[in-house]
C-alpha cells in the first residue's frame, strides 16, 4: 500500500524542526550519528509530548536523508523543500542507493519545489555554478526562516560554500548569508536586542576529506546548543529560556484542542475587531481565528478576575472602616479577614492558570498573524523571498514572545508558495478590508470607536472622583461646623461615610490605573490617526508597487504599537498582594 504524507490539523502548532548536514558524513560515524538523532528526538517528544512533530529537510545526501528517515519512524511529518527542479537535483546524488532513499522520502513527504530566483533560469542552474549555488542558498533560507530550532550536522568551521551548513547555521542566528542575503530586514533585532532568540542544535561530525576533522576541540558525536552569543558545555541539556519558549507553544495548541468545539462554533470570536479568519490570507486564517477566540476567552477571566478583586477590596475597606469607627461592630474584622483570603484565592488561581498571560500572549499572536496575514494577501514582499511579520515583530521589546514568533513563522508551511491569481484585486480588498474606505470601516472605525468607549469610561472615573472629593469636603465642612452639636455616634456615621466615599473612588481609580485606560485611549487615538493617514495616502495613489509600501509601513505601525501595548500591560499583573 502507499504511503502518503501525514498532514496536520489546520489549527495544530507544530514544533518545526530544520535540518542542515554535511553530505559526506564518514562511514565510520553514521551510527553514532544517527543515534544521536534517535536520542534528540525522543528527548522533544519527552519534554514537549503534545506538540507534533515537523521536519524540514532537502533530503540531500548524508545527514539529511539520515534526519528523515529517524523523523518517520516516530511520524513526524517530513516536508521536503527542494532547491532545483527533482530531475536536476538528482544529479548531485552520487550514489544510486542515495537517489532510491530520495525517491521513497518523497513518497512519505510534502514536497515543496522552490521556485526559481529571479536571475535563474532553467539554462543557467542545469550545470555547476553560482546560479546553482544560489538555489541552494535559498532552500537554506527557507528551511531557516520557517523553523522553530536548527538541527545542524556539522563539523564547526566556517565556510563560504554558498547553501553548505556552516552559512545555513550561520544565516539562521544571524540573518545573512553572503552571496545571497547580505542582510534580511529582520536581522537588525541582533544590533538592537538580544540576538538570542533562535537556537541551533549541533550535533558534531567530521567529512569524508583530507581535512575532514571537526574544528578542535569539537569531537565526533557531541551535542551543543548554539545561539548566536553563546555555545553550550558539551551535551548539556536545551537551554531553559527555549525550552520555555516550546513550553509556552504547546500550552497554546493544548488551548486549541481543549476549547475546539467553541472555537469552531464561534466563527471570528471579537466581532468588534475587522479582520477575521475569512479576510485573512489562507496559512494565516486558521491560526488566527483560534488566537483570536483564545484571547478574547482569556481576557473576559481577566476582566470578570479583576472586577472581582477590586470588588472585594473596597468592601473589605468599608469593613474595616465600619469596625474602626463604629461601636458594637467587631464582627467587621472576620468580613474583612474573609474577603481578603478570597482576593488571595481568586488572584493565585489567575496567575497558576496564566490567564493574564495567556490574554497578552494570545492577543499579541492574534494581531501578529491578522498583519502577515493581510501582507501575505496583498502580495507584500520585502526581499526576493518571503518576508513574515514576525521578522520585526516585538524582537526587542519582549524576548519572552518567541514563542508567537515561532507560531507565526511556521503558519505558511505547506502551502502554496506561488502569488495570487488576481494580485491586485486581492490588494484593493485587503485596502478595504484592513484599512476602510467610505463603504468600509476597517481599522480606522475600530480604533475610533475603541477610543470613545475608553474616554467614557475614564470620565466616569474622573466624575465619581470628583464627587467623592467634593462629598468629602462637604461633610468635613458639616463636622466642622457641627462639631460641638453633633453626637459622637453621628460623627462616626460621617467619618464612615466619608472613608466609604473615598474608597469606592481610590478603587475605581485603581482599577482604571490597572486596565491602563489612559495610555489606552491615547495609543487607540495615536492608532486612529496612521490609519487615517494610511487611508489618505491609499487614495492619492493608484500604484500597486506605492500601496504595499504604505501597507507594509502600516503594519510595522501596528506591530510597533501592539508591542507597546503588551508590554504596559505585562506590568501590571494580577497581584492579591495590592488588594
Amino acid at each position: 500500500m502507499e504511503q502518503r504524507p501525514r498532514l496536520l490539523a489546520p489549527a495544530s502548532v507544530p514544533l518545526v524542526i530544520g535540518v542542515t548536514s554535511h553530505r559526506n558524513i564518514p562511514a565510520r560515524e553514521v551510527d553514532l550519528v544517527r543515534r544521536r538523532v534517535r536520542e534528540f528526538f525522543a528527548q522533544l517528544q519527552h519534554d514537549f509530548p503534545t506538540l507534533p512533530l515537523v521536519v524540514l529537510s532537502a533530503l540531500a545526501e548524508g545527514g539529511d536523508q539520515l534526519v528523515a528517515e529517524e523523523a518517520l519512524a516516530i511520524d513526524a511529518q517530513l516536508i521536503a523543500p527542494l532547491p532545483l527542479p527533482r530531475e536536476l537535483y538528482v544529479e548531485d546524488f552520487h550514489y544510486p542507493a542515495t537517489r532510491a532513499t530520495f525517491d521513497a522520502l518523497c513518497a512519505r513527504a510534502q514536497v515543496i519545489d522552490l521556485p526559481l530566483l529571479p536571475d535563474s533560469t532553467h539554462l543557467n542552474i542545469g550545470s555547476h555554478g553560482p546560479q546553482r549555488d544560489r538555489q541552494y542558498g535559498q532552500a537554506g533560507v527557507f528551511i531557516a526562516r520557517h523553523c522553530h530550532l536548527l538541527l545542524a550536522i556539522w563539523d564547526g568551521k566556517h565556510s563560504d560554500r554558498l547553501g553548505g551548513t556552516a552559512q545555513v547555521a550561520h544565516y539562521f542566528l544571524s540573518g545573512a548569508m553572503p552571496g545571497l542575503i547580505e542582510r534580511r530586514r529582520g536581522g537588525r533585532r541582533h544590533l538592537l536586542g538580544s540576538g538570542d532568540e533562535r537556537l541551533v542544535c549541533q550535533i558534531v561530525c567530521s567529512r569524508d576529506d583530507a581535512d575532514g576533522a571537526p574544528l578542535s576541540p569539537l569531537q565526533p558525536g557531541q551535542l551543543l546548543w548554539r545561539t548566536q552569543t553563546e555555545l553550550s558545555p558539551v551535551d548539556a541539556p536545551m537551554p531553559e529560556a527555549f525550552h520555555q519558549t516550546f513550553a509556552h507553544m504547546a500550552e497554546f495548541d493544548g488551548d486549541c484542542v481543549k476549547y475546539h468545539a467553541d472555537i469552531e462554533n464561534s466563527g471570528a470570536a471579537d466581532k468588534a475587531a475587522p479582520g477575521d479568519d475569512t479576510t485573512l490570507a489562507r496559512p494565516e486564517a486558521t491560526l488566527f481565528r483560534a488566537a483570536d477566540w483564545l484571547a478574547v476567552h482569556f481576557r473576559r477571566r481577566v476582566l470578570l478576575a479583576m472586577r472581582v478583586i477590586y470588588t472585594l477590596a473596597a468592601v473589605m475597606g468599608i469593613a474595616f472602616t465600619i469596625y474602626d469607627n463604629l461601636p458594637d461592630q467587631d464582627d467587621f474584622i472576620y468580613v474583612f479577614l474573609l474577603l481578603f483570603a478570597g482576593g488571595v484565592w481568586l488572584s493565585t488561581l489567575a496567575r497558576r492558570r496564566g490567564w493574564h498571560r495567556k490574554y497578552l500572549d494570545y492577543r499579541a499572536l492574534a494581531e501578529g498573524l491578522r498583519v502577515q496575514g493581510y501582507w501575505r494577501r496583498a502580495g507584500i514582499s520585502l526581499t526576493g523571498d518571503p518576508e513574515f511579520a514576525q521578522d520585526s515583530f516585538m524582537q526587542k521589546q519582549d524576548i519572552e514572545l518567541g514563542w508567537t514568533r515561532n507560531v507565526m513563522r511556521s503558519a505558511g508551511l505547506g502551502y502554496p508558495l506561488d502569488p495570487p491569481q488576481h494580485p491586485e484585486q486581492e490588494l484593493d480588498a485587503v485596502i478595504r478590508e484592513w484599512v476602510g474606505d467610505a463603504a468600509h470601516g476597517g481599522q480606522v472605525d475600530y480604533f475610533r470607536s475603541k477610543a470613545v468607549q475608553r474616554t467614557r469610561q475614564h470620565h466616569i472615573t474622573e466624575t465619581l472622583g470628583f464627587a467623592s472629593l467634593f462629598a468629602g469636603i462637604g461633610i468635613s465642612i458639616v463636622l466642622a461646623a457641627l462639631a460641638h452639636q453633633l453626637s459622637a455616634n453621628a460623627k462616626n456615621i460621617l467619618v464612615v461615610i466619608m472613608g466609604i466615599l473615598s474608597i469606592v473612588a481610590a478603587v475605581r481609580e485603581a482599577y482604571a490605573f490597572k486596565k491602563a485606560d489612559k495610555e489606552l485611549i491615547k495609543q487607540y487615538r495615536f492608532m486612529q490617526r496612521i490609519f487615517d493617514e494610511a487611508r489618505m495616502a491609499l487614495a492619492r495613489t493608484g500604484d500597486p508597487t506605492e500601496q504595499r509600501e504604505i501597507l507594509r509601513a502600516l503594519g510595522e505601525a501596528a506591530l510597533a504599537e501592539h508591542a507597546e501595548w503588551a508590554l504596559m500591560h505585562r506590568q501590571r499583573p494580577l497581584e492579591h498582594g495590592k488588594m
